[in-house]
């Protein structure tokens, strides 16, 4: 039983109580160095009695730059060592590979997506759970290697009914994003009082108090300096971790040289492997019966495999005591033991190496490389960095410092990107330096949200590359004119269009480039016809193209003119790829289109599942506007529905994080606040916004053709028709270009509104139907329905209604619905009847459980499940079981005759 932590206890017993019934669960344990951190996952191992399959691993300071090197020990501590033993064959192949090349046990062609690796953790922990409880107990995250925190994180997130705890304990509540926090304070006066008296009862009261009071609570302190020498400790309090570690040197200082040569040897090694350190002290002429002696001072434990620190303050005491010229021994010595270990020698001859050696960097240069195949970003920028430092060449040293610069964007350090790259700038570069300069400065930003830095680093790159090597300027120019429309700047697209149109290319060359933004731009400036042609044009590349990049072009333009059966077919395609290769980054912003097109097709609950996945995916790596672009779907979403507080939530929180430079995202903003009071009755204020966003120069067309139906329609119902009539007329010649039923239906509406047109209602009804425009079809209903009532024709219009309100219920469109229902009673349609709404089945079900039984309905299983939707098997399953009986199914065949979800 730890003294004074009684909480605590409980809530990890408590975890691990559910864990038993098969509930996951995430926790991280904040504290300071020494306040018990450790203890807390030791007594959760305790209160796990055996029951469970423990799993543990610890960051180590000096191991943080090699990936996976932390997510290594926690499986190698699953099998008892044997990594042969893992169940990785039960795992879908994409996430045995890349989990299989994370741990060195397989190599593969390129990088791995380190997200993958996160995916496949998870389901690896989830079959490590069949049967048993598992328990992970992660220390000192602060120190674990990116690559294995991010992996370890991802899964943590996703925990479902696995019967899996995960306990992070950590220094910095930073490094656990997404994580439940516990947490620790220091303890009270009595619990330090009863530690201190259980641990040292022999203590005079004098030294009792000075004790109390210099460790302010702090558990390792209250242990720890009874056995320094107290007499020289000065008076007054100071920061708790630099007087352990001062008193920690005092320990070592009182050693023989030989001792402490063992001691920094051990120091150095980081994993605490014995053999090196026995092989160290050969290379360095010591006794290795010293081993004892450092043993005997209590500052080590020595096992038949390896050398453990009492705490990770005795190491950096240590090592951080030691001189440099003595480091620098023991790292040379540690680098020639470690032959078989090209990456822990490439940085062991790099902490030993004074000045610019290229040799030295050129190893480093290696392990940077590998780190890169095994997804280890931010090892690998580290790797790079450092041996850009070691490079005397100068341009070899641009190249070096520009590929640092992009892994760590890669591995979301964008800090430390912008600071290398502002290193970079400093040195020659070429063309191509300042182009892949360029495009990672742009990256930063776009991910960051920062879209005119964005642009304008491509502009500046792209004008610099363009004289030398035009092939390379050219998608730099295409990439600053998407970033523009994303800002609502047509200006600035065609400011970039003339300055592509001007490289000096092949014509063939050049034309499918041009293409890329001249049927945005013609459908802008008017010409619509000639636009929609384009645009199509380009879309049929798209069908044929590989380049995931110009169908996912082809995906959004598609989208832009609602050729949105075309947008839905390119982009399940590119899902799907992403999905089986791991791209999980590109998986978000694909994600966001299809849900734009199920929404614009007026599939809710399929818009709804698909933006919140990305919403959680993009949170989870850090694409601030991927984030933006899902929440203002969701905003929409929560519009249609009525739910007003969680509209103008997402709302506010997306401009915070984001600004006013996306205008696609403020457009949507905007219209989501329409939608708002149109379904809820605010007619004027609804007309009002969308007006001004009809009328505000240089304007986005994505989804205009809906947005502008929504403002004829407020104008309408407003008793202001006057102010539709524009609006009108450009739908209209939309129309006439687009020849697509969707668009017709809409002119058609939005004419029989102005004109009271019934034959109009009637055909645009058809139309929608035909198409599966369910919620457009519903609003069209409703508006026939009631035109239908002022007409006097009470049964037709009361069949309308019905339709109307059947539509809205299932859409889950509370305000619309409640419209339609008021609008039937005045039909003279009786209460009782349609109070209580007929509700399909499958609208009881979570957006995920929706998700996962319409795959199951397909015939997929829980592992191709599982793959599709990032989550792991055990939880789909979850997800099934309690799907089934709000569906009124007993198993999967039933479900598979299901006609409809």
């Amino acid at each position: 039983m730890l003294c004074g932590r009684e909480l605590e206890q409980r809530r990890l017993s408590t975890l691990l109580s559910l864990a038993r019934t098969g509930q996951s669960a995430a926790l991280g344990i904040i504290a300071e160095p020494g306040t018990g951190k450790t203890a807390l996952l030791d007594r959760a191992v305790e209160l796990a009695d055996g029951s469970f399959r423990i799993l543990r691993c610890a960051g180590v300071e000096d191991e943080s730059e090699l990936p996976f090197a932390g997510l290594l020990e926690l499986l190698l501590a699953a099998v008892g060592g044997d990594l042969d033993a893992l169940p990785l064959d039960a795992l879908p192949q994409p996430q045995s590979d890349a989990l299989r090349a994370a741990i060195g046990s397989l190599v593969v062609a390129g990088p791995v997506d380190r997200f993958l690796v996160g995916l496949a953790t998870l389901s690896l922990l989830a079959e490590l759970a069949d049967g048993r409880s598992v328990l992970c107990t992660i220390d000192d995250v602060q120190w674990l290697d990116r690559a294995s925190s991010e992996a370890l994180r991802f899964a943590a997130r996703r925990l479902g009914a696995e019967g899996i705890v995960m306990l992070f304990a950590s220094r910095v509540e930073d490094a656990l994003p997404g994580i439940t926090k516990l947490h620790v304070s220091p303890l009270d006066g009595p619990a330090s009082d009863q530690l201190l008296a259980d641990r040292w009862p022999g203590l005079g009261r004098d030294l009792r108090e000075r004790i109390l009071r210099e460790a302010s609570g702090n558990p390792l302190a209250l242990l720890e300096l009874p056995r320094m020498d107290l007499d020289a400790l000065p008076v007054g309090p100071l920061p708790l971790p630099y007087r352990l570690a001062s008193g920690y040197r005092q320990q070592i200082a009182g050693q023989s040289d030989a001792s402490q040569t063992v001691l920094l040897a051990a120091a150095a090694e980081s994993a605490g492997d014995l053999r090196l350190v026995l092989r160290v002290l050969d290379a360095l002429g010591v006794d290795p019966d010293r081993i004892t002696e450092a043993e005997a001072s209590g500052l080590i434990d020595v096992t038949a495999q390896a050398i453990r620190f009492r705490h990770p303050l005795v190491r950096a005491a240590v090592y951080h005591g030691a001189s440099f010229l003595e480091r620098q021994a023991v790292h040379t010595a540690l680098a020639a033991a470690s032959a078989d270990d090209p990456d822990r020698r490439a940085w062991h001859l790099a902490a030993a190496t004074v000045g610019q050696d290229e040799q030295t960097a050129a190893l480093l240069e290696s392990a940077a490389v590998r780190a890169v195949d095994r997804s280890g970003y931010s090892a690998a920028s580290a790797a790079m960095e450092r041996a850009a430092l070691l490079t005397p060449d100068r341009e070899i040293r641009s190249r070096r410092l520009i590929l640092a610069t992009e892994w760590a964007a890669d591995a979301g350090r964008y800090h430390r990107a912008e600071q290398l790259a502002r290193q970079a700038e400093q040195l020659p570069l070429g063309p191509d330096g300042r182009a892949r300069l360029g495009w990672v400065q742009a990256k930063i930003e776009f991910d960051k949200g920062n879209l005119r830095k964005a642009r304008d680093s491509l502009l500046s790159a792209a004008d610099a590359v363009a004289a030398v090597e035009p092939e390379r300027a050219g998608p730099l120019f295409i990439a600053a004119a998407r970033a523009s429309w994303i800002m609502g700047d047509p200006v600035s697209v065609v400011a970039a269009r003339t300055k592509l149109a001007a490289l000096q290319l092949p014509p063939e060359h050049l034309a499918p480039l041009l293409v890329a933004i001249d049927g945005a731009l013609k459908l802008h400036s008017g010409d619509l016809t000639e636009g929609v042609a384009v645009v199509r044009a380009h879309i049929a590349v798209g069908h044929r193209a590989q380049d995931p990049e110009l169908v996912l072009a082809a995906v959004n333009q598609a989208n832009l003119i609602g050729d949105l059966e075309d947008a839905r077919t390119l982009a399940q395609g590119l899902m799907d790829s992403a999905q089986n290769q791991g791209m999980i980054g590109f998986f978000t912003t694909v994600v966001v289109s299809v849900a734009a097109a199920e929404l614009m097709l007026g599939r809710v609950r399929e818009a709804e599942d698909l933006a919140a996945q990305a919403a959680r995916i993009a949170r989870d790596i850090g694409q601030h506007n991927a984030i933006a672009s899902s929440e203002g779907y969701l905003a929409l979403i929560a519009a249609i529905r009525g739910d007003e507080q969680r509209c103008r939530d997402l709302i506010e929180r997306n401009r915070r994080a984001v600004g006013q430079d996306n205008f696609i995202d403020y457009t949507h903003a905007e219209w989501a606040l329409s939608l708002l009071d149109l379904g809820y009755g605010r007619y004027e204020a609804a007309l009002d916004r969308l007006d001004t966003l009809h009328r505000i120069p240089g304007r986005i067309r994505g989804h205009w053709l809906h947005l502008l139906r929504d403002l004829v329609e407020a104008a309408v119902r407003a008793h202001q028709p006057e102010r539709a009539a524009v609006a009108v007329a450009e739908i209209e010649r939309w129309s006439a270009a687009l020849g697509s039923p969707f668009a017709e239906a809409i002119a058609l509406r939005s004419r029989a509104m102005l004109d009271s047109d019934g034959d109009a209602y009637a055909r645009a009804l058809k139309l929608q139907a035909a198409e599966g425009l369910w919620y457009d079809h519903a609003r069209t209903a409703l508006l026939y329905g009631e035109w239908l009532r002022r007409e006097r024709s009470a049964g037709e219009a009361r069949t309308q209604l019905r339709h109307a309100v059947e539509i809205f219920d299932r859409l889950g469109a509370a305000p619309w619905a409640a419209h339609a229902r008021t609008e039937l009673r005045a039909a003279g349609e009786g209460g009782a009847r349609t109070e209580v709404p007929t509700v399909k089945a499958s609208a009881t079900l979570t957006p995920q459980e929706l998700q996962v039984v319409r795959l199951a309905a397909a015939g997929a299983t829980n592992k191709e499940i599982a793959t599709k939707l990032f989550l792991s098997p055990k939880t789909v399953g979850h997800h099934l079981y309690r799907a089934f009986p709000k569906l009124g199914v007993a198993n999967r065949v039933e479900l598979a005759r299901l006609t409809s979800f």
